[in-house]
């Protein structure tokens, strides 16, 4: 009977634990209250992710204290603290404030063709960004315009260590074990590929955009791909280099 007992108080409190793992809200728009479908919604200190559906709601793995950052493109991107009294009511309304985002006049100059395809091939403009494979190593690097310095610069980046890169990342371990996170987590890889704005990265990791584009020119990626590339692969980017500078720091 004693044993019946400690087994039913055992399995009650993990039950009460595994249901408090997560957290479910709403998300409004503040100026009028209607549902916002589509913010991105990621747990900062877990490394989890969801997305609100057409009525606004999102269920989300949390615990008391974890901060959830929420993004939507033209809203302000807010932190949310998960409270116990969230947890022990439930559904909360977290409401968002839109943006107001002033339009710059875009030139488009068009490409005219002559028709002589000799002509026409020199006048389309063509990014000559390449990338170096060195055995041994993870992946390849960028060594910018198909020049004779490109492959000389990427040489040089390598043998001479990346201060940068320790600095940032040698006192930041736990932002190092949440990009290894983020690399596998599949909904956070595709909150990612959706962004190009490099805020859910920075809040993520806790470095700023000069730490992040620093980080890429010391890995010898082109401006071209800074700004270009969407958030999922420069976390890619950033991961890869750090890996191999870790490569070079143990040989």
């Amino acid at each position: 009977m004693k044993k019946l007992l400690l087994f039913i108080i055992l399995t009650t409190i993990g039950y009460m634990g595994y249901a408090q793992d997560k957290i479910s809200g709403t998300v409004m728009n503040a100026s009028n209250d209607n549902p916002l479908e589509n913010v991105h919604i990621v747990n900062l200190n877990q490394v989890k992710g969801a997305v609100s559906d057409a009525k606004g709601n999102f269920e989300l793995q949390a615990k008391v204290n974890d901060t959830l950052y929420f993004s939507y493109l033209g809203f302000r991107s807010i932190r949310v603290r998960v409270t116990n009294d969230w947890l022990k009511y439930g559904n909360v309304k977290v409401k968002m404030t839109e943006l107001g985002i002033a339009l710059e006049e875009v030139v488009v100059k068009p490409i005219t063709l002559t028709g002589y395809l000799e002509i026409d091939a020199k006048n389309i403009p063509i990014y000559e960004n390449h990338r170096y494979s060195i055995s041994g190593l993870n992946t390849s690097y960028e060594g910018g315009e198909n020049a004779p310095g490109a492959v000389s610069r990427v040489l040089g980046s390598l043998f001479n260590p990346a201060d940068v890169l320790h600095n940032i990342f040698g006192k930041k371990p736990k932002q190092m074990r949440k990009l290894r996170q983020m690399k596998e987590d599949d909904e956070i890889r595709e909150l990612l590929r959706n962004k190009f704005d490099r805020q859910t990265l920075m809040a993520l990791l806790q470095i700023n955009k000069v730490e992040i584009d620093e980080i890429l020119r010391r890995c010898n990626y082109s401006k071209d791909f800074m700004n270009s590339a969407n958030d999922l692969q420069i976390l890619d980017a950033i991961s890869g280099c750090y890996e191999e500078y870790k490569v070079l720091q143990r040989n």
